[in-house]
């Protein structure tokens, strides 16, 4: 039986998408394989750690106890009445000159480790986004997986990139930048020529 024109575009069409869906699906699969490889590896901080529960629920109403506890007391222009949690008929409530925001020393603590943590989960992937590039470009005749790594690569990269970012220093953001565009130039120079 012989197929027709029409017959033949619409293979052709449903081969290209199967195509592109293969290399959409090898492109999340592996940034998702990246991702909880190292968070199976490396585990992330939690606030819970570093700012227990004791800090947060305990009730802060003066300077000397908010600071002693870590935590950065905030003046108030006007006194805050506070309900005592029985209150006695004859008994006034609380006056409060201020506010404390007890996580304040364990806050910047736990942020300065998540920033380390970010910083190394940065650099590992864009290794995997390297290496994966590198890898993308080195599959000859297999054109689907060859652009699924490629393409999962340059997103492994930019997901670092992304974790990091606010994180980095103006030299780091430059340096990053010029070693993707120039893994990238090459990349394309070396794909373009083969």
């Amino acid at each position: 039986m012989e197929t027709t024109p029409i017959q033949s575009e619409n293979k052709r069409k449903t081969k290209s998408l199967v195509k592109w869906a293969l290399i959409l699906g090898i492109i999340v699969v592996l940034n998702l394989f990246f991702n909880y490889s190292i968070s199976l590896i490396y585990n992330e901080p939690t606030f819970e750690e570093f700012c227990t529960p004791e800090i947060t629920t305990k009730a802060y109403t003066d300077k000397e106890m908010c600071v002693s506890a870590g935590g950065q007391w905030n003046e108030s222009t006007v006194p805050i009445e506070i309900e005592k949690t029985r209150p006695v008929p004859t008994q006034k409530a609380l006056e409060v000159s201020g506010y404390c925001n007890p996580t304040y020393t364990c806050g910047q603590l736990y942020d300065d480790a998540r920033s380390v943590y970010n910083r190394n989960v940065f650099i590992v992937l864009v290794i995997l986004g390297i290496g994966s590039l590198v890898l993308g470009a080195s599959i000859l005749g297999l054109s689907v997986v060859s652009l699924g790594f490629s393409f999962g690569g340059v997103v492994s990269l930019l997901i670092g990139s992304a974790r990091y970012w606010s994180d980095m220093n103006d030299i780091l953001r430059v340096v990053v930048l010029a070693l993707a565009l120039g893994a990238l130039i090459w990349l394309g120079v070396k794909k373009i020529k083969d």
